[in-house]
């Protein structure tokens, strides 16, 4: 950003220069004005072309940053996605163990009191 406010600087610098070497020439008020108007058309001109530049330009990066973030998301739901289902398949699998190791020891506990 600071490349573009010395980029500016200068611009206006060149333009106060060149608006005080023009009216300070030996010309008649009409030519002057003339000269001031074409150039201040030229530096507006050359300065809305810069803007133009510098917006296309962060509109680039905007998107690109948008689309990175779009991917980071996708992949963060992907993940999360994967962990939940290893979580639940792994639950299942412990409940399972569970369950089995219960109904041996209710069994166990049924022949020992028989």
């Amino acid at each position: 950003m600071k490349a573009d406010k010395v980029v500016l600087g200068i611009l206006g610098g060149v333009a106060a220069g060149a608006l005080l070497g023009i009216l300070f020439a030996p010309q008649k008020g009409d030519k002057t004005r003339r000269k001031i108007l074409d150039k201040s058309n030229d530096y507006a001109d050359e300065l809305k072309d810069k803007l133009d530049t510098l917006l296309g330009t962060m509109t680039n990066k905007y998107e690109k940053i948008w689309k990175e973030g779009e991917n980071l998301i996708s992949q963060g739901k992907s993940k999360f996605e994967d962990i939940k289902s290893e979580g639940k398949s792994k639950f299942d699998d412990a409940k399972a163990e569970g369950q089995t190791k219960f109904d041996n020891l209710k069994s166990e506990i049924k022949n020992s009191n028989i």
